[in-house]
C-alpha cells in the first residue's frame, strides 16, 4: 500500500527553524520521500495535506495505562503516598479481563491526542499485549515489579514467556523494559533481579525515580544515600539503558552521574502537579545533556492521556525562571520520547528510511490563526482536537478525528460497566 500526502507542512523534527512545504510517500510502513514528491511513486491512496502540518507522532514515554479505570478516583488526597494508600487495594482485585478492557480505552485516548507510542508499567501484561496486538499502535511493556527478591522471580516466572514472545511479533511495534515499580516498594534484591533481567533480554529498565521529597528522605534515612545514588551503588545502572520516571529531586551530584549513563528522565508535568511532588527543573537536565522525553503518568493522577496538554504544560513550566524552548518541549513528545525509549533510529522524525508513524494536525482553527510560528503553535496554542489524522507503521488509526478501529461508545460503555462491577468486590 502506498499512500501519498500532498502540499503539506511538514515539520520533519530534524532541526530548530527547519518546516519543509511539500509532500510525504508512504510505502508500507516506511517513509520513502519527505518534501519534493516523486512523479513516478504511483500512490495507492491521496491524502490532501494543504490545510494541515505534519508531524511525527507523539510518544508518551511513561504512564500506567489500565489506571483509566481509576480516573478522578480519591482525587482530594494531599500527597502521593496517601493517594497510593487508597488505590494499592483496588489494584489489588483487577483481573487480566479488567486491563485488557481499560487498555483498549487508553488506546483510544492515546490516538486521540497523536499518540502512537507509549511506554507501560502495570500488571497483567498478556492483557496489555492482546490489546496493543490488536490496536495498530506502537508499545513498550514493562515486567513490572514489586515487593522482595521472592515475589520478583514468581512474577518473572509467570510473565516473561508472554512478554518475550511479544516481542518477536512480525509488526516489532512491542519492544520490552523491566520494571522495579520504585525505591519504597522493591527491595534490593528486587532491583538486582531486575538489572540482571534488563541486561539479559537487552531490555529497558524502568523505575520511578526521585518523585517526592519523601522518597528522597526515606532513601537517605534508610540507606545513606539519594536514591540515584543509591541505585548505582548496587548496579542497577550498570550496562543497561535506563528510563527513570518524574526526577523531580535530583541533587546537582546525581545530575552530573546522570550524564554518565545510558539513561533518559521522562518529564509528567500533570501528575507531579497534582500529586504535590513539585516541578522537575527539566530546562537545567537538558542544558546539562540529559534526554529527557514526555509522559502522563497514569490517567488516575493526570487525570487524562492527553499528550498535547501535556506538553502545553511542559512548555509553559519550562519557561518558569528558565528558557525551555517550543522546539525543545515538542522534541521531548518526540525524538527525545524516542530516543529515551531506543527507538530513535525507527521513529520521533520525519526522513526517508523510518517508519511511517505521524500525524495531520488541522489548522483552520480561529486558536492557530495566523500560524506565525508552526513550532510555537503546537507547544503554546494546539488542542488535543486539532489532531485530525494518525498513522502508525504506514496504517491510518485516525482520520478525520475517526478512529478506525474502535468504536468509541463500546469503548465508554464497556469500561464504565466494568469499574461499576470492580468497585463490587
Amino acid at each position: 500500500m502506498k499512500t501519498l500526502i500532498t502540499n503539506t507542512l511538514i515539520l520533519p523534527m530534524t532541526g530548530e527553524g527547519h518546516t519543509i512545504r511539500g509532500d510525504i510517500g508512504i510505502d508500507g510502513n516506511q517513509i520513502v520521500f519527505v518534501g519534493k514528491g516523486d512523479p513516478a511513486f504511483g500512490a495507492d491512496r491521496i491524502i490532501d495535506g494543504s490545510r494541515h502540518l505534519t508531524m511525527p507522532s507523539l510518544v508518551n514515554a511513561h504512564t500506567h495505562l489500565a489506571m483509566v479505570l481509576m480516573r478522578n478516583f480519591k482525587d482530594g488526597l494531599p500527597t502521593l503516598q496517601a493517594w497510593l494508600d487508597e488505590i494499592f487495594p483496588i489494584e489489588d482485585t483487577l483481573t487480566a479481563e479488567d486491563i485488557y478492557i481499560a487498555c483498549r480505552l487508553g488506546i483510544a485516548e492515546l490516538i486521540q491526542s497523536g499518540v502512537t507510542t507509549f511506554c507501560d508499567m502495570y500488571f497483567h501484561p498478556s492483557a496489555t499485549i492482546q490489546a496493543v496486538s490488536e490496536s495498530g499502535i506502537r508499545a513498550n511493556l514493562g515486567l513490572t515489579l514489586f515487593g522482595d527478591g521472592e515475589s520478583s522471580r514468581k512474577r518473572i516466572a509467570e510473565r516473561q514467556a508472554e512478554l518475550l514472545a511479544a516481542r518477536c511479533h512480525p509488526s516489532g511495534r512491542i519492544t520490552l523494559s523491566v520494571a522495579p515499580h520504585a525505591i519504597y516498594t522493591c527491595t534490593t534484591e528486587t532491583y538486582q533481579i531486575a538489572h540482571r533481567w534488563a541486561a539479559d533480554h537487552d531490555a529497558l529498565l524502568h523505575t520511578h525515580l526521585s518523585e517526592t521529597k519523601e522518597e528522597v528522605d526515606r532513601c537517605r534515612a534508610s540507606y545513606g544515600l539519594t536514591p540515584l545514588s543509591y541505585l548505582r551503588s548496587i548496579g542497577v545502572t550498570d550496562s543497561v539503558k535506563c528510563l527513570f520516571a518524574h526526577g523531580v529531586h535530583l541533587t546537582d551530584g546525581e545530575v552530573d552521574l546522570l550524564g554518565d549513563l545510558d539513561c533518559a528522565i521522562v518529564h509528567n508535568p500533570s501528575s507531579n502537579l497534582k500529586l504535590n511532588c513539585g516541578i522537575a527543573p527539566v530546562a537545567s537536565y537538558r542544558r546539562r545533556g540529559l534526554t529527557v522525553a514526555l509522559g502522563t503518568d497514569g490517567a488516575s493522577s493526570n487525570n487524562n492521556l492527553n499528550m498535547v496538554e501535556e506538553l502545553h504544560l511542559a512548555s509553559l513550566l519550562g519557561r518558569l525562571g528558565s528558557s525551555l524552548s517550543a522546539y525543545e518541549a515538542v522534541s521531548m513528545a518526540t525524538i527525545d520520547g524516542a530516543r529515551a525509549l531506543g527507538l530513535q533510529d525507527r521513529i520521533g522524525t520525519l526522513e526517508s528510511g523510518k517508519e511511517a508513524d505521524l500525524i495531520m494536525v488541522g489548522l483552520d482553527k480561529a486558536h492557530l490563526t495566523p500560524l506565525n510560528d508552526p513550532i510555537s503553535a503546537i507547544a503554546y496554542s494546539a488542542q488535543s482536537s486539532d489532531v485530525d489524522t494518525v498513522i502508525c507503521q504506514g496504517k491510518i488509526l485516525m482520520e478525520n478525528r475517526r478512529l478506525t478501529g474502535y468504536d468509541i461508545d463500546e469503548l465508554i460503555a464497556t469500561t464504565n460497566a466494568r469499574w461499576a462491577a470492580i468497585l463490587q468486590r
